[in-house]
């Protein structure tokens, strides 16, 4: 094996979930992942801390988008519609990745430690959106609520993306999940 190889962590990461997929993650270790790679362990730990960080290791920049996202919008925007706008670059990420998404998605509905693991990612995303919030100006409990309502909206949306054929695009299943709940709170 070279000293470097090109597209090292995207190659990891389609290793990881189809090891993850055919044996269990729990069974699938560091070396195979690695070896199916063609790659070495220590280049497996260049990139991911372990295994499940191969799951989990965007979380840093899903965060970044999200606050990005709402900091970007207008002073004038509803906290709503700036939590709205995060929805909206996450899903420009997330779109280029969709095979990938989905394939994550089954690996973690198999495993109830994984599951938890996502729903601690999803509730640091909604702490992150609220502070995001915050340094708008928006009060509490109000930063919270949106903070929490849009995370929700972006779960919603995710799932029937990774679980859909193609169509419609996660950008529009945001945007009608973020409608239906905007329909429900207005007690339509």
């Amino acid at each position: 094996m070279g000293r470097w190889e090109p597209n090292a962590r995207g190659r990891l990461e389609q290793a990881a979930l189809e090891l993850y997929r055919e044996r269990g993650f729990e069974q699938a270790t560091v070396a195979e992942i690695a070896q199916r790679a063609g790659l070495t362990e220590r280049t497996f730990f260049r990139y991911f801390a372990d295994k499940r960080e191969v799951l989990f290791g965007g979380q840093s920049t899903l965060n970044e988008l999200f606050v990005t996202g709402v900091a970007a919008t207008p002073a004038e925007a509803s906290p709503l519609d700036a939590v709205a706008a995060a929805l909206d670059a996450a899903a420009g990420l997330l779109e280029q990745r969709r095979e990938l998404a989905r394939q994550r998605q089954a690996v973690i509905a198999a495993n109830p430690a994984l599951q938890e693991r996502e729903l601690i990612k999803l509730a640091s995303l909604a702490a992150a959106v609220a502070d995001a919030l915050r340094q708008r100006g928006v009060t509490e409990p109000a930063a919270s609520l949106t903070a929490e309502a849009g995370i929700a909206v972006f779960k919603v949306a995710f799932e029937r993306w990774v679980s859909g054929t193609g169509q419609p695009e996660l950008p529009q299943l945001i945007r009608a999940s973020l409608d239906e709940l905007k329909a429900v709170t207005a007690g339509n």
